[in-house]
């Protein structure tokens, strides 16, 4: 590699540009192209039912900031709920509109999240505030545990494919659903190394190639471009 050249790398979701352009200056340049959208779920039903929970005493559970998003939109005012989500963003907006003292707990991944929730053993009903993608390993682990979980999908999530001809060293992959919209009209290099959040996307990727795979452990956009920097660690890093 020459001195002044960067690796290409692939986000298939946006990026705020400051992580873009720190990536820069230390030789990695980053594309954006989202290939999936996230659209709230917006009428009478959805409405009546999350203003019919805001008025009683639930434990909300939240895997996504689309969720937060959609569910605080509709809310006419700031619930007595309990509160358990994944980190990162998801915590921050949940912490953001609920404030500390109705935020119960957070995890890396929604297995972790489903044990501290059975250690915790909460008395209000739960709800998973969710999407129409939404992966089964909460409820279906809290279920198996004696806490059943009504679900409310809160969101909807649609692949928006696209083609790409860049050759790519490395790929990052946020969701299951990105990764079935990527390969849905792209095939890579063997040698394209691939990151996934959390063991679903990983497993996900598995499906479709046989590429080698770098997991996160953490659900945070910036420690998932951190984790992608470090593993390539370009000559050219500025000091």
């Amino acid at each position: 590699m020459q001195k002044n050249s960067t690796i290409p790398i692939l986000c298939t979701r946006t990026l705020d540009p400051i992580i873009v352009i720190n990536a820069n200056t230390r030789g990695i340049t980053i594309d954006c192209i989202p290939f999936i959208e996230t659209s709230p779920i917006i009428n009478e039903s959805i409405t009546q039912t999350i203003h019919e929970l805001a008025e009683k005493k639930i434990t909300a559970l939240f895997t996504s900031m689309n969720a937060v998003d959609a569910v605080t939109a509709q809310l006419p005012q700031v619930p007595k709920w309990d509160i358990y989500c994944l980190g990162g963003i998801t915590k921050e907006k949940v912490i953001q509109f609920f404030g500390e003292k109705h935020f119960k707990g957070s995890a890396k991944s929604a297995g972790l999240l489903a044990e501290k929730i059975i250690e915790h053993r909460p008395e209000n009903a739960l709800v998973f505030f969710c999407g129409d993608q939404r992966m089964d390993e909460l409820p279906e682990t809290l279920a198996a545990n004696q806490f059943p979980t009504e679900q409310v999908i809160v969101y909807n999530t649609l692949q928006t494919p696209v083609e790409v001809s860049k050759n790519y060293q490395g790929i990052i992959f946020f969701s299951p659903s990105a990764v079935h919209s990527f390969f849905s009209v792209n095939t890579i290099p063997l040698a394209t190394v691939l990151f996934a959040i959390g063991k679903t996307t990983a497993a996900t990727i598995h499906t479709y190639v046989q590429n080698k795979i770098i997991t996160s452990e953490w659900p945070g956009k910036e420690q998932m471009i951190e984790l992608a920097m470090n593993y390539f660690k370009p000559i050219n890093i500025k000091a």
